[in-house]
């Protein structure tokens, strides 16, 4: 008998595969690679060192809507206008401006950094200004993004559009960039001044010579945000009479560790003023010329800042600590007027709408020029605003200080592959991978997209690494011949689960009006990092390939065609660093233990 283990085949051979050849190009000799960022903010300008920095061969454009580069900070003007986060920590990591002139910077003065970076940098050589992305579709087949571009014409000035296209592209248009009016009856009626804070244009006077004459005028400031509050603490000393209309309750934060900043800085706590905000030429001069004395100070306010994250998680010790000094802070401030605390002071915890300092807020609501209506409005006539009590103000000049669209429902259409605009995408809510990338759409990054902004730490930090990640998919891109880069639509739906498994558990969740959920009182929160600062750091510092579909750019069947002829371009040429593994950033050192 034979064998009964034993078979013959008869199954069809597949033929035998090509010979596989080498490339006929060294491992490092890359191919250009052409990026398009969308914005000139800190994002985009970010974009501007990052690429050419660790991108060879890069094309970079970046085009800008309006006039300027500074995106947010130079769109906004309005009287007022401040950050709300410590100077010092308002800036790069790896730049050292030591001259800020307050605490919490002012709009002109963070725009002026920008525009000294931009020089610096010499970034003007990627910025093209006053050109309006209204359109980019990606097309699979060739795998390039093309971009449609509004433009005033270079020789008649006449708008015209023009189209480019790239390989990558990267928005950087921020959350906070597209306003409008309020829904409010006969707003466009009245016949006095009208302004929305995002709006307000002093060019080229600035926002003090506007303001001049409303020295004996009555002006109405409608909001209760970030934005209002700025304009009643500025405009108050400046007007006849000033009425804040108020619609929602507001937590202001309390002094930014004013004790640990005397201490660092060497002043006398117990006879500084907490809020006076501003730094002596002394101070400043000392922050200048002592490298040693600007980094503990800058050190230390990121680590308090870094610090605060248990608030933001409902019932923790912390959460209610602050809760609970919030509110004795803000009654003694309004002793005056103890009445308005009623209505200003939340039931929610602190931090479930955007926290600000808000430096003179509460204490220009107490002057006697200043009125504070917590009724809702119920219409604007030519001459003033009606309130729903029946209550009518006569009003010179109105502000609506009344937010920014933060529906993520973008200003122009996002085409991804299979022909669907990342708008109807986005509803009823956006979702991302992590922040920075959208199924659907390869080779597009995020840089303050959806769930990319945080409420605990501080935001600069964050943005470094989105634009890091960008950064890092586009050098694997060029460097492994890729054609494409997607992120799989299974890892978009678990970051999903776990945006949604996260933030019950915090105040973002409880009930109050905040942008965060798009301007709702409960909801989806859409703009918000799930987590700290820290913890965003630590989950984009090394990306997750394995959550990425590619696309191969040779028609090669095997996947390590890149490696090419097994050398380097210096090596084949003899020219260039031969040794450059035993210097930095490559060498590295690892400390000695010490017994």
């Amino acid at each position: 008998m034979g064998n009964r283990n034993s078979r013959v085949s008869t199954a069809p051979q597949e033929p035998p595969s090509p010979p596989y050849t080498l490339g006929d190009f060294c491992i490092d000799e890359l191919e250009p690679i052409k990026v398009i960022v969308i914005g000139a903010g800190f994002s985009g300008l970010l974009a501007g060192i990052r690429f050419p920095q660790k991108i060879p061969n890069v094309q970079l454009t970046i085009y800008e809507k309006s006039a300027g580069v500074g995106g947010t900070w130079y769109n906004n003007n309005y009287p007022g206008l401040a950050c709300d986060v410590a100077a010092h920590c308002y800036q790069f990591s790896f730049e050292e401006k030591r001259d800020w002139t307050t605490f919490y910077p002012s709009g002109p003065e963070i725009r002026q950094h920008l525009e000294e970076l931009t020089e610096k940098y010499k970034l003007m050589r990627y910025i093209k200004l006053q050109h309006e992305v209204v359109h980019a579709q990606y097309d699979p087949t060739t795998a390039q993004w093309h971009v449609r571009i509004r433009r005033p014409n270079p020789e008649t000035g006449a708008s015209e559009e023009i189209e480019d296209t790239a390989q990558v592209l990267v928005t950087a248009i921020g959350s906070l960039s597209r306003w409008k009016w309020p829904d409010i009856e006969g707003l466009h009626d009245f016949k006095g001044e009208l302004h929305h804070s995002a709006g307000f244009d002093p060019y080229p006077k600035t926002w003090q010579e506007i303001a001049e004459p409303w020295a004996n005028k009555r002006v109405g400031v409608i909001g209760v945000g970030s934005s209002a509050i700025q304009i009643v603490s500025a405009l108050q000393s400046k007007v006849g009479h000033l009425t804040n209309y108020a619609r929602g309750k507001t937590w202001l934060a309390l002094p930014f560790s004013s004790d640990t900043v005397s201490k660092i800085i060497g002043r006398d706590p117990t006879s500084a003023d907490p809020d006076d905000l501003r730094f002596s030429p002394e101070e400043i001069e000392r922050f200048k010329n002592d490298p040693e004395f600007f980094r503990k100070f800058r050190l230390t306010l990121e680590t308090e800042f870094n610090s605060a994250h248990a608030y933001t998680i409902r019932g923790t010790p912390l959460s209610l600590q602050f809760k609970e000094v919030c509110q004795q802070v803000m009654e003694q401030k309004l002793a005056k007027k103890p009445w308005i605390a009623e209505h200003l002071i939340p039931d929610f915890p602190v931090s479930c709408r955007r926290l600000t300092p808000g430096p003179g807020y509460l204490e220009a609501l107490c002057s006697d020029n200043v009125d504070f209506v917590p009724v809702p409005i119920k219409r604007v006539t030519e001459k003033g605003i009606e309130t729903a009590d029946g209550k009518f103000q006569d009003l010179d000049v109105i502000i609506c200080a009344t937010g920014y669209d933060t529906s993520y429902q973008l200003p122009f259409k996002i085409i991804g592959k299979d022909g669907m605009d990342i708008n109807e995408k986005w509803k009823p809510h956006p979702t991302s991978y992590l922040s920075i990338a959208v199924d659907g759409y390869p080779n597009m990054f995020m840089s303050l997209g959806p769930n990319s902004v945080i409420a605990s730490g501080t935001l600069i930090s964050l943005i470094e690494y989105q634009i890091g990640y960008a950064v890092q998919a586009t050098a694997k891109l060029q460097r492994e011949r890729l054609k494409s880069i997607e992120v799989k639509a299974e890892a978009v739906r678990d970051f999903d689960e776990y945006l949604e498994a996260y933030f019950p558990k915090t105040v973002f969740a409880d009930k109050c009006r905040s942008w965060y959920k798009v301007g709702k009182e409960e909801g989806r929160v859409v703009g918000l990092w799930p987590g700290s600062t820290l913890h965003g750091l630590k989950a984009l510092m090394h990306p997750r390939w394995e959550d990425f579909d590619y696309e191969r750019a040779d028609p090669v069947r095997n996947r390590f065609y890149w490696l090419g002829d097994g050398q380097t371009y210096n090596e084949k040429t003899l020219t260039g660093d031969r040794a450059w593994y035993l210097r930095e950033p490559f060498l590295d050192i690892p400390p000695v233990p010490q017994e």
